[in-house]
């Protein structure tokens, strides 16, 4: 039951909005002077306290919250369903309820009537790890986006491979011998995919996450090992072979 005796003390069980606005703007001291007013309407505290504009602020904003289900509310400290009309008279909003929307919605602020110092200070010390491990997450996610455009460009990559390797092995199945102009074509095309993924553009940016050669032989070594004509000896031969005719070739 609301007692008019709870009116005057700090921390309560649950609050009408003009209690929590006045604890807020720590105006306690003036509290029978505030709710003798029409503090039921919000909208003419600033005329009737002009000298204190953070308590019509603040009463606009606990309804605010209260009107978009941002904060649970009830009469007589008993809380209603989400969207129950109740007079502005009677509105009230528990202790606890008042206390998470203050950490969520407003985190720097620390009300004394909400929060004690030990509280306070431990709820800013959790704040701060939140913080610390929501940026340690973010700066994982970017370092994952990262990794997988390499992902996704290495299998591009190596699908290309893949054609040329399948086209070799069709050939070979087929017992056809390669031309010289053909031989001379696939070792350009080997010569200039090594070439390209080791390059860079002209702004100075990689084209690939490969840094040599070896790096080259050694990722598709590992991939597809026990292929035949992909050991590392007859992938360094060919890849050298490939790069000597296209350098050939240009001149």
């Amino acid at each position: 039951m609301y007692e008019a005796t709870d009116l005057n003390a700090v921390e309560k069980l649950f609050y009408r909005p003009i209690e929590a606005a006045i604890r807020w703007c720590d105006l306690l001291s003036h509290e029978t002077q505030i709710l003798e007013s029409a503090w039921d309407n919000s909208d003419r505290l600033i005329n009737i306290f002009p000298q204190w504009p953070c308590l019509h602020a603040r009463v606009g904003k606990i309804l605010d919250a209260a009107r978009n289900q941002e904060i649970p509310y009830g009469a007589f400290g008993i809380t209603v369903p989400p969207g129950t009309p109740v007079d502005p008279r009677l509105l009230t909003i528990r202790h606890s309820d008042l206390k998470r929307w203050m950490l969520y919605y407003h985190p720097d602020q620390r009300p004394s009537f909400l929060f004690s110092q030990t509280t306070s200070d431990q709820e800013a010390i959790r704040h701060s790890t939140f913080l610390i491990l929501q940026a340690d997450r973010d700066a994982l996610q970017i370092q994952l986006k990262a990794t997988e455009a390499k992902l996704q460009s290495l299998t591009a990559e190596l699908k290309a491979a893949g054609l040329e390797r399948d086209t070799l092995r069709r050939l070979a199945e087929n017992k056809q011998e390669l031309s010289d102009v053909s031989r001379t074509s696939f070792l350009n095309v080997i010569g200039a995919l090594v070439n390209i993924m080791l390059g860079s553009s002209q702004a100075g940016r990689k084209h690939s996450i490969f840094d040599s050669q070896a790096s080259i032989v050694d990722s598709i070594t590992g991939h597809y090992g026990g292929v035949p004509g992909l050991s590392k000896r007859s992938l360094d031969e060919k890849f050298a072979a490939g790069r000597r005719s296209l350098a050939k070739a240009n001149g």
